[in-house]
């Protein structure tokens, strides 16, 4: 089969009404596919105002707010209106990109038609209920992803730590990688801007400890601020940098008292400010891949991160950066101690991830999604 002759169905639980790493990968895929000749349409919640305008065919989903997480949009199924819509489409796959109930409704559709199905995985859910005080529902949620991936014909996901904790949890389907790319203008060392650090009261010879992500609870950002209170009681000198946006903004506001935050930066303004951090710290141990670890990684900044998913497939320890265990404060405080104390390290581990950062290709790692899509198709005509 030729990419032309290919129609796929995407079902999302969030394609483009809020930004995270996940959904802009996706859009990413969707863009690259169109440009290979393959027929998409996706299916997702939508809102009246959404993050940013969708690529390809969107088919908006009911759905409702998530009660902890009232910015994200639990679709309700696979109800009349969009399942006729992807019955009159007639994909040749389906590709699912949550294990939610719009998820696992595709895949039941799917399978009524003989329609092979693909899962990727973009979010380590199971790990989010207990930054809201509802970590009893970590292990269903586990339970209901492991018969979800185990319901599909492939698993593809960004890491081998995450094929590796899916093999722990018991999914038995096989897995591939569909890593994460860069915009190598864009996340650059030479994007680094001095006088823009200094418009914002960083100088030139001060360390920016840095986070930069959406800014919400399980991204870690309590135990950031307990290492940043660490550093300051050790009177460790340095800057607070925060590049980012989210529901959780005041209350880390609170913690960080000292930081400044840029809000939401993109396109180029967000190159300019990865390049001019001098230390990235992500002590997120929700991470699937880490796009945002690869992006500070290729614009030169030495990572401080969690010992865990993501992390452990692109930091190498003590070369471009250290790794620490996930709520170790001391450990990590200790880390970017090292760092802010010592130049010459802070320059070498820089460069030393500006170089492995360089194989993160989008058109690259978009290319083997399609073909895993071939490959499927022809096991299914063999």
């Amino acid at each position: 089969m030729e990419p032309s002759q290919l129609r796929v169905a995407l079902f999302s639980g969030n394609y483009n009404y809020v930004r995270d790493g996940a959904n802009q990968a996706l859009n990413l895929l969707v863009g690259h596919l169109l440009g290979a000749g393959v027929t998409m349409r996706v299916y997702s919640p939508t809102t009246a105002k959404p993050a940013f305008p969708p690529v390809g065919d969107l088919v908006d989903v009911p759905a409702i707010a998530v009660p902890f997480r009232p910015d994200y949009r639990l679709g309700l199924g696979l109800p009349r209106r969009p399942r006729e819509d992807v019955e009159a489409y007639r994909p040749d796959i389906v590709h699912l990109s949550a294990p939610d109930i719009l998820g696992h409704r595709a895949i039941k559709w799917a399978k009524r038609h003989g329609i092979p199905t693909i899962a990727s995985l973009h979010t380590r859910f199971e790990t989010y209920p207990a930054f809201y005080g509802l970590g009893f529902l970590e292990k269903p949620a586990i339970r209901i992803s492991t018969r979800f991936y185990n319901s599909v014909d492939k698993v593809l996901v960004p890491s081998p730590s995450m094929g590796d904790l899916l093999r722990q949890w018991g999914v038995t389907t096989p897995i591939g990688i569909w890593s994460r790319g860069i915009d190598h203008d864009r996340f650059n060392p030479s994007r680094r801007d001095l006088e823009w650090r200094r418009s914002l009261g960083i100088g030139d010879d001060e360390v920016a400890v840095s986070f930069l992500g959406r800014l919400v609870l399980e991204k870690g950002l309590g135990i950031f601020a307990d290492v940043v209170a660490a550093l300051k009681a050790r009177g460790v000198p340095h800057k607070v940098l925060v590049v980012g946006e989210g529901p959780a903004r005041s209350w880390f506001a609170e913690r960080v008292p000292d930081a400044v935050f840029t809000g939401f930066l993109s396109g180029n303004d967000l190159g300019r400010a990865v390049a001019s951090m001098d230390v990235f710290f992500m002590p997120s141990t929700t991470e699937t891949f880490g796009n945002v670890t690869t992006e500070a990684m290729a614009a030169g900044v030495p990572v401080v991160a969690a010992r865990a998913t993501g992390s452990v497939d692109l930091v190498d320890d003590g070369v471009t950066g250290f790794l620490v265990p996930p709520t170790d404060v001391t450990a990590y405080a200790d880390a970017i101690q090292r760092l802010i104390e010592d130049p010459a390290l802070r320059t070498a581990a820089g460069r030393a991830g500006h170089v492995a950062a360089q194989p993160y290709v989008w058109d690259k790692v978009n290319a083997a999604v399609l073909d895993e899509y071939l490959a499927l198709m022809a096991s299914r005509a063999g």
